[in-house]
């Protein structure tokens, strides 16, 4: 079982990533969490008084920062009774999105933009609330339907 909950974690942090890099393309002000993980990457790296990589460099491993993180994160849909894998993977996806709108700030890395838009707002809960389904889904499909 935990291997299989790590590699659904991976395919909800894929597929977070997916929908957060669509949604970039097609909306103008669409929810930029990329943006938050750059910050921190920055102040991170700053602290430990690590150079501050070029833009391309610091997307990219923020990107895969981003995705590892989400993939732990996810996997834990797959903790506890297989009858609640979907209502796991449910409330995981939305408490990531409400903590990706609220913590920010209190992380010292400012609001995400565009977070004043309500669209905005149901954008970055419904995306995080996607890959923790996504994550219920292939759990779901490597271990079999609940009995």
């Amino acid at each position: 079982m935990p291997g299989s909950a790590l590699i659904a974690g991976a395919a909800g942090a894929v597929a977070l990533t997916t929908v957060h890099q669509l949604g970039c393309r097609a909306f103008a002000d669409a929810p930029r969490m990329d943006v938050l993980g750059m910050r921190a990457m920055v102040r991170l790296r700053r602290a430990a008084g690590i150079e501050v990589p070029d833009h391309a460099t610091l997307y990219r491993q923020t990107l895969a920062g981003d995705l590892l993180s989400n993939a732990a994160y996810y996997s834990l849909v797959g903790i506890g009774s297989r009858e609640g894998r979907w209502a796991r993977g449910a409330a995981l996806g939305v408490a990531a999105g409400i903590g990706a709108l609220v913590l920010p700030r209190r992380l010292g890395l400012g609001d995400p933009p565009a977070s004043g838009s309500v669209r905005n707002r149901w954008l970055t809960i419904a995306w995080y609330a996607i890959g923790g389904l996504t994550t219920a889904a292939v759990l779901q499909a490597l271990d079999g339907p609940d009995d």
